[in-house]
């Protein structure tokens, strides 16, 4: 709380003035990339959604890419953990980079996207498929990346954002940019609560104990000394507290609280031929649970991470650049159930691009880790993209990937396991990608075998033991539609995704649990002049919640439908509501964890 205390004070001495900020336009297609995902993803689709769609979603993350992304996600109740499925694997091997740096816990190596709140971000891209070469463990399935961005160029500018909703919930968001030509500043704040004691459709029960809040300060610092040399600093505050939701009254009220630190030092150096990185990360998570809130008792877990990256570029011509980079991550962890432990990575990466033509080009990589807990294997990666004409580009990627035990995993104490290999999966992925008029389609098959796959098992003395027993193969289609169209006063935007996933262990050629068939999301907004229109739709199909397919534990298929309307006030102020759960679905997608009806906010932008 001394962090927040003196964030906000800091916040408060600043500015309380705002000023104009661009409108409100649902779908933005976002051009600015980080340049390494940008350079590096020959192959392969990405996926942005700017700040301005972000404030059409509710603020934690997992919101904003269920409704316009292909990523299956299972959340146990509204507001507690959620963790994604991507391409048909499991949460710990979609990797999440913030500001080019992996979060994922050290724990169980996954990232609850509850405990993601995008008021604090500019950006968020999405990339399918492999990227354990550039991204290191975790990046299987695929990555998102959290971006802050920042600009050297003479802006002050605020915008605050306020909701209130059903359930007593209110969301509050305030972003401060503050630059000149040589330094910049943005300062982020948000706040969501919420009592989360919705009324279970068709029933006199409700939600019980379901109450949660969580809170995160960002602030992004940049320095240019001169064209050539530039230094930024990223920081970013969380803190929250979850009471995890009831499945029956009887049972002890529980509550989660975390906290998390993330400190990066960026130091950039460039020129026509070269550009050097030197970035120094710290993270710190902790996390208390209480089995009962009416008690002092607790089990808690507690990890501090210090990287040291050098990423270094050499541009032999326009068409052809290598890069390196060299790492290093030092952990220290210790928690209720896993002793104190040090953990060392060091790291070594290999990076060509050429572009051969105007039509061809392609990236090769090849990446090494050494450490004293694993055998970490050779990974590398090749892809290529050939642009057949303006309206047709065939791209093509190739990628041997990993995911390293966790603490869990090795530590735990009446079951880890350090003699644990890092699972490995071969992908193959071949996309297409068509362009005509206002629109942009993508179509992408893949393949992905899955060895190694850390699973656990009751052993002999009675305890759960992790072990790579598991072999799991993953295939299917992604297909993503993006269209957008201005006339006079008229603007049109649209977009839609499918995915078509199978994920099947090898040895019981079943689907694997939480991982449906299909999924299908649309989004359309239509704007005249100051008013606008959105709506919001998403189809998850059947999911099996046992090993063996036991049709008998299904959850069912579901529609959820969300819609809004806005008008912008002189460009300086957005007002507006939002109905989420149009059709008042009763669905679960954690099994015996209801989720809400039909449900409201409204809300007040102000860009001034």
């Amino acid at each position: 709380m001394k962090h927040f205390i003196s964030y906000i004070l800091f916040l408060s001495a600043v500015s309380t003035a705002f000023s104009q900020t661009d409108s409100i336009t649902v779908l933005e297609e976002v051009l600015v990339i980080p340049t390494k995902l940008e350079e590096f993803s020959t192959g392969q689709t990405l996926t942005s959604l700017s700040d301005s769609l972000l404030l059409q979603n509710k603020p934690s993350l997992i919101s904003a890419l269920n409704f316009n992304s292909p990523i299956y996600f299972k959340e146990n109740g509204l507001g507690m953990v959620a963790s994604p499925s991507f391409r048909g694997t499991n949460a710990s091997q979609t990797a999440v980079l913030w500001n080019g740096v992996n979060i994922n816990s050290r724990f169980n190596g996954q990232t609850d996207f509850n405990t993601v709140n995008t008021g604090s971000y500019d950006e968020i891209t999405i990339r399918g498929g492999g990227g354990s070469v550039i991204y290191g463990t975790g990046a299987i399935g695929g990555t998102v990346h959290l971006k802050n961005e920042i600009d050297f160029k003479d802006e002050f500018s605020n915008r605050i954002y306020l909701g209130y909703g059903s359930f007593n919930t209110y969301d509050k968001r305030y972003q401060l940019t503050a630059s000149r030509k040589n330094w910049s500043t943005k300062i982020s704040y948000s706040r969501t609560n919420s009592d989360n004691d919705f009324n279970y459709i068709d029933s006199d029960q409700k939600n019980i104990n379901g109450e949660f809040y969580n809170t995160s300060l960002n602030a992004v610092l940049g320095y240019r000394f001169n064209p050539k040399s530039t230094i930024k600093f990223y920081s970013e505050v969380f803190e929250s507290e979850r009471h995890f939701s009831l499945i029956r009254p009887s049972e002890n009220k529980t509550k989660y609280e975390d906290v998390s630190l993330k400190n990066l030092l960026e130091w950039e150096l460039s020129d026509k031929k070269i550009t050097s990185i030197t970035r120094i990360a710290f993270l710190k998570e902790e996390y208390k649970y209480f089995p009962n809130i009416n008690k002092d008792s607790y089990t808690f877990g507690e990890a501090n991470t210090l990287i040291g990256k050098y990423d270094f570029t050499y541009h032999f011509s326009e068409k052809v650049k290598l890069n390196t980079i060299l790492s290093h991550e030092y952990t220290d962890g210790k928690g209720s159930s896993i002793p104190q432990n040090e953990r060392n990575i060091s790291s070594g990466t290999l990076l060509l691009k050429h572009l051969v033509n105007k039509k061809l080009a392609y990236e090769v990589a090849a990446r090494k880790e050494l450490t004293n807990d694993y055998e970490s294997p050779l990974l590398f990666t090749f892809g290529a993209v050939y642009s057949f004409t303006d309206f047709y580009k065939l791209k093509l990627n190739v990628s041997k990937n990993f995911r390293i035990p966790t603490y869990n995993d090795l530590y735990w104490a009446t079951g880890g396991n350090p003699d644990l290999a890092a699972e490995e999966a071969m992908q193959y992925e071949l996309g297409n990608e068509f362009k005509f008029n206002n629109f942009k389609l993508t179509f992408t098959g893949y393949y992905n075998n899955i060895q190694q796959m850390i699973n656990w098992v009751p052993g002999s003395d009675g305890y759960w033991t992790p072990k790579n027993i598991d072999e799991v193969k993953t295939y299917g289609g992604e297909f993503l539609l993006n269209f957008k169209k201005q006339f006079g006063a008229h603007h049109l935007a649209a977009n839609a995704t499918y995915a078509y996933t199978v994920s099947e262990n090898q040895a019981k050629k079943k689907q694997l649990i939480y991982v449906p068939y299909h999924k299908a999301t649309g989004s359309m907004y239509y704007g005249f002049k100051d008013f606008f229109i959105e709506t919001q739709a998403l189809y998850n199909g059947k999911v099996f919640t046992r090993s063996d397919n036991n049709s008998r534990y299904n959850l069912d298929a579901y529609w959820l439908w969300n819609t809004g309307v806005g008008y912008h006030l002189n460009q300086q102020f957005t007002f507006g509501g939002k109905l989420r759960n149009l059709l008042n679905a009763d669905y679960q997608n954690v099994e015996s964890r209801r989720m809400p009806g039909t449900n409201y906010t409204i809300y007040l932008t102000l860009n001034l």
